[in-house]
């Protein structure tokens, strides 16, 4: 099966002649395809319905009412250390070209010497590792929501809902091929790693619009593609890195949709950001209902939930607007979307430049969604939440008191002190800062978190950070 998905993987599309140009609109547009063809079984878990609409869902979405069996991250058979410390600069990390030439023999003809997997051995594309295996099988679970979620909206909406939120019969459709691409991912991840691939589950959505359902899957997409960014290139496996690379680049295109869809600017930083397994684990777990009996439990940390009272109001024609007491997220969830049926100020169906925030291929925004000073009011969960599948994980972090806010985004962790007013509760004011020229670091979707340290981390090792989290949150900065 894994060398039948390669070949697919490989396989390029002929170059073809660029069509005649058309005179006239045809009336009809020929016969039914005389193509064989045959129609492939679901790989869903669960069983689906079709709806009214034509569209198919599971027959299921809510919260899990059960008794976990289970409890806690799945552990290995020891664990060595409290936490990995800081090591110096590996010492083979030595080369320097000041020449701009090579400087080594070529191993072949226009081949540079270096690389890896580049001596010729065949690749195998299997996971290599513990952290190989956990890291794609956190994959594996982030693409079998998205092939739910996808589908769900569809399902779960009428023609006209979708057309009073601006998305006609071919936006539609193009979120149908996008939920079908995950089919592909799904099959994909499963064939990398093996029987023990974790199955589709049952979700429990936080949406009750259609607006709210695709500024939902604007969040979940980037904590998919994010939480990737952060591990893909730790892989033992490259054979493994190539594959994932090539799934999560198409994840960054449905990211860039869904924020069109969702009225926000498509691309509002230079640098896409990575983060640990363990954050995007952290904000995924709390939409998971319950899964198989016995599918495969994940390694990673679920950190408690830092809820950001003020986070703006994608709805809003002026965002600062938005209320300050968590009042219009429509629940306390991690990436839960901002409340859509908001009585005044809505810019859904504002014609105005600058102001409307219907679907669109660009907005420019003239009040922002956030600006360097604002201040940011926090609460914080305590740990010890039951969470993910089956309520059988539980929120935990190893931090002390919380001093500081992170802000990870771009190439960039940019810490702001932390004022505590209260019982887990407390502010900050969005802090300042550029990566290159005019590029403001803090932008579009991205992960904050109270920490008890302001330890230097870079884009390669920011799971360094993880002991020091007190609480992660989802901040809607633009």
């Amino acid at each position: 099966m894994v060398s039948s998905i390669l070949a697919a993987a490989l396989l390029l599309a002929p170059v073809l002649g660029a069509p005649a140009p058309q005179v006239t609109i045809p009336a009809s547009f020929g016969p039914d395809s005389q193509v064989s063809a045959s129609v492939q079984p679901s790989t869903s878990g669960y069983r689906v319905e079709v709806l009214v609409n034509g569209y198919t869902s599971a027959t299921y979405h809510g919260p899990y009412t059960g008794t976990p069996t289970t409890i806690g991250a799945v552990p290995g058979p020891t664990t060595l250390a409290a936490s990995i410390p800081p090591q110096p600069l590996n010492p083979t990390a030595t080369y320097y070209n000041t020449e701009g030439v090579p400087l080594n023999p070529m191993p072949a003809p226009f081949t540079p010497a270096g690389g890896l997997g580049t001596n010729g051995s065949l690749p195998r594309y299997m996971v290599n590792s513990d952290f190989d295996f956990e890291s794609i099988a956190l994959g594996l679970y982030q693409e079998w929501i998205e092939l739910d979620l996808f589908h769900d909206g569809l399902a779960r909406f009428t023609d006209e809902q979708f057309t009073a939120a601006g998305l006609g019969p071919e936006a539609r459709s193009l979120i149908e091929f996008m939920a079908n691409q995950e089919t592909g991912h799904a099959t994909l991840l499963t064939n990398m790693l093996g029987e023990s691939a974790p199955k589709q589950c049952v979700y429990n959505y936080p949406y009750t619009t259609v607006r709210e359902w695709v500024d939902f899957m604007q969040r979940l997409t980037r904590f998919g593609e994010s939480g990737v960014w952060g591990f893909i290139n730790h892989l033992d496996s490259r054979e493994v890195g190539q594959l994932l690379a090539q799934s999560i680049a198409t994840e960054a295109r449905q990211q860039q949709i869904f924020r069109q869809m969702s009225g926000l600017t498509p691309m509002d930083v230079w640098f896409e950001n990575g983060w640990p397994q363990s954050w995007s684990w952290t904000m995924l777990a709390p939409y998971i209902s319950y899964c198989p009996e016995n599918t495969t439990r994940l390694a990673w940390q679920n950190f408690p939930t830092l809820h950001i009272l003020n986070n703006a109001n994608i709805n809003r024609y002026s965002p600062n607007d938005t209320a300050q007491d968590g009042s219009e997220t429509v629940g306390p969830r991690i990436a839960d979307p901002s409340r859509s049926n908001i009585t005044t100020g809505s810019c859904e169906n504002l014609n105005v430049t600058g102001y409307g925030c219907g679907p669109a291929i660009a907005h420019n925004k003239s009040e922002p969604l956030s600006f360097p000073g604002k201040k940011i009011l926090f609460q914080w969960e305590a740990p010890g939440s039951a969470v993910g599948p089956n309520n059988s994980y539980v929120t935990s972090t190893s931090a002390g008191a919380p001093k500081f806010v992170g802000w990870s985004q771009q190439l960039n962790l940019t810490y702001s002190p932390l004022t505590v007013t209260g019982n887990n509760s407390g502010y900050t004011y969005q802090p300042e800062g550029y990566v290159y020229d005019n590029d403001g670091i803090i932008n579009g979707t991205m992960a904050v978190m109270l920490t008890d340290l302001d330890l230097y981390v870079t884009p390669f090792n920011t799971s360094m950070l993880n002991p020091h989290i007190v609480a992660l949150g989802l901040y809607q900065a633009g």
